[in-house]
């Protein structure tokens, strides 16, 4: 890398305040969207259309920031809205012509992600489809993910090691007696990158292997974690729900089909570096189309995977920043109330992950805290483990 480059990439990391910036505002934004998203959802509402209403709000919103500016600043969907209800694990975002409809005491995960300049704020949630507390295996399963996620916040951070968090949030999820859902990966992201190389498998076996990392300083994460009260091996059902897809930067190939030829044109054009839903293509040639841009390695799918029926699951992502005074998570929302059966409340390890502070501040920084001195580690409120999970850390 050339010294040049290396001053360029050093200006597009968390040593610019003018990043960091561009990071929160894409957090806020999605942070909105979500809070629509969820506000959003009933029983008898059609899944696609709430989608269109995420994509729209985010689309909209980042569309007014930037606009006096000279030189053109990208901007828009990071990940296209995604409403997975029940025993689907992720990625289902309909297309117009579907109609299925939300129902009471459905388990809904919530994905989406928003970009200004190239830089990323992604979320997940989940919500329960009903009023007054989540009990039973329901509860367990978002208190599980919701408790892994608090415990990954604490342990990504510089010097800590990608296997020690895959390990600590599997604890975890055996603790409510669920699953961490096999072949989700959190990932480093960079700009215009959603999937960096550094990343953390949430489950290691034999056919999955990651490079062993440590976490640095500046670096940006999306920390991804899915449970189930099943057995944690998604399989895929039905091809045709697959919607969700990004282009694969290296590959090309002479496409023969005109409709084929059309699309990626227009994928070219629009949807260089982020997925995308097939719901905003001319839904006809896109059935045609990206059936051959798929079969020779031009796109990558993102495909709808189904836990068995009648289990739950439940998915928490979040974005954070490694800040030199701790971690910034930047997207979250707020958990429902939840009485999970089961209790962490005797697990001195978890316990002591959930203790660890997640900001520091240095000598003169900012104001004293009660009762500290400055230069002295002023640790984030510890998550409560009495409350098994019950809320997000905003």
């Amino acid at each position: 890398m050339s010294s040049d480059d290396e001053r360029e990439e050093k200006e597009l990391d968390l040593t610019s305040s003018e990043v960091v910036t561009k990071y929160k505002s894409a957090a806020e934004i999605v942070n909105k969207a979500l809070q629509l998203v969820v506000s959003e959802c009933k029983p008898k509402a059609k899944i696609v259309d709430i989608c269109e209403k995420g994509d729209a709000f985010i689309r909209e919103q980042t569309g007014n920031m930037y606009k006096n500016v000279k030189k053109k600043i990208e901007r828009g969907i990071a990940f296209p809205t995604c409403i997975s209800v029940n025993n689907t694990v992720c990625h289902f975002s309909p297309l117009a012509s579907d109609d299925t409809l939300l129902e009471e005491g459905d388990v809904m995960k919530i994905d989406m992600g928003c970009h200004i300049d190239g830089f990323i704020a992604v979320v997940a949630h989940t919500v329960v489809l009903q009023e007054g507390p989540i009990t039973g295996r329901k509860a367990d399963v978002i208190a599980a993910a919701n408790t892994a996620a608090e415990v990954a916040l604490r342990l990504v951070r510089p010097g800590k090691k990608n296997q020690e968090v895959s390990e600590a949030i599997q604890k975890v999820a055996e603790a409510y007696d669920c699953k961490i859902v096999e072949g989700v990966l959190s990932h480093q992201m960079k700009r215009f990158v959603i999937d960096g190389n550094k990343v953390v498998l949430s489950v290691s076996n034999p056919e999955t292997r990651v490079e062993d990392v440590e976490f640095e300083e500046n670096e940006v994460y999306s920390i991804d974690i899915v449970t189930s009260s099943g057995d944690g091996k998604p399989k895929l059902l039905d091809e045709k729900q697959t919607t969700v897809y990004k282009r694969s930067p290296d590959r090309s190939y002479h496409l023969k089909m005109k409709a084929s030829r059309f699309i990626f044109s227009e994928i070219n054009q629009n949807f260089q570096h982020f997925p995308f839903t097939a719901r905003v293509l001319e839904e006809k040639r896109a059935r045609l189309g990206l059936v051959e841009c798929v079969n020779h390695d031009l796109l990558e799918p993102y495909p709808v995977l189904h836990e068995k029926p009648g289990d739950f699951v439940a998915h928490i992502k979040f974005t954070v920043l490694l800040m030199p005074n701790g971690s910034d998570r930047i997207t979250s929302h707020t958990l429902q109330e939840l009485q999970p059966t089961k209790t962490i409340a005797d697990d001195s390890e978890i316990k002591a992950w959930l203790a660890l502070g997640i900001r520091t501040k240095k000598k003169g920084g900012g104001k004293k805290k009660k009762g500290k001195k400055a230069g002295e580690k002023a640790e984030a409120e510890p998550m409560d483990a009495s409350t098994n999970g019950g809320g997000a850390q905003e």
